[in-house]
């Protein structure tokens, strides 16, 4: 009966063993970062995170709801054209709303300018908006004649400088720090996929495992006892 020789069967049951794990180690981690890479490098391709969509979407929105307000306030003093002329062509500080909308305008274009077209990262843009805003509307408030002319004279200028706030806000401690961790996490992901690429170039096939040259696979031990005996010296 045919026996392989136990140091041979066990080298090739452990290599054998060894074989799916560094398989394991090439085929599936790897593949893992790589497809956390592409899903990085698509974000990327998007041009624009999500985060700092909804960051633009909330500054069309101030834009909108200031310009809402302000047309609301029109028609409540009589008449769009009326107080649109009023406003606009015979603008006066203390008791025009036309300068809060114009404000409104001022942040959407600058914010939209800076954090979509220019995809700024950094909070320079949103800071000096926000200073403007609360600037204007504090002195608005101290110097003007907004709180006798009724509801409209709370509710404007408390809206804008909160929701000039909530930008800011909203800049710093959602977008800016997402986007810098999702940075990390592809830098980090890339470099673990170039280290494991390094570590494991290929991965080993069965054939490339053989026995030692010195054990012949498949001898009995009959012929291995002939073979000792005629190498015995004869005495």
């Amino acid at each position: 009966m045919i026996r392989v020789p136990a140091d041979a069967e066990n080298a090739h049951s452990s290599s054998v063993e060894s074989c799916p794990s560094l398989r394991d180690v090439h085929s599936i981690n790897p593949t893992q970062l790589m497809a956390r890479i592409e899903s990085y490098e698509g974000r990327e391709k998007k041009g624009i995170s999500d985060v700092r969509r909804t960051f633009c979407l909330f500054v069309t929105f101030d834009l909108l709801f200031i310009t809402l307000l302000w047309i609301i306030e029109l028609n409540v003093k009589g008449g769009i054209e009326t107080t649109l002329e009023k406003e606009v062509l015979h603008y006066d500080y203390s008791s025009s709303y036309f300068d809060i909308f114009l404000l409104a305008v001022f942040r959407f274009k600058v914010l939209i300018l800076a954090y979509a077209m220019c995809r700024l990262r950094h909070w320079w843009a949103i800071a000096f908006t926000t200073a403007v805003t609360s600037a204007f509307l504090l002195a608005k408030v101290i110097i003007s004649q907004l709180f006798s002319q009724g509801a409209f004279g709370y509710v404007l200028p408390i809206i804008s400088f909160i929701l000039a706030w909530i930008e800011t806000w909203f800049l710093d401690f959602k977008v800016l720090p997402q986007e810098a961790e999702e940075e990390n996490r592809f830098l980090i992901a890339q470099d673990a996929s170039e280290r494991a690429a390094l570590l494991h170039p290929g991965v080993l096939s069965d054939g490339q495992f053989y026995s030692p040259p010195e054990s012949v696979a498949g001898s009995s031990d009959e012929d291995s006892e002939e073979k000792q005996d005629s190498e015995k010296p004869i005495v």
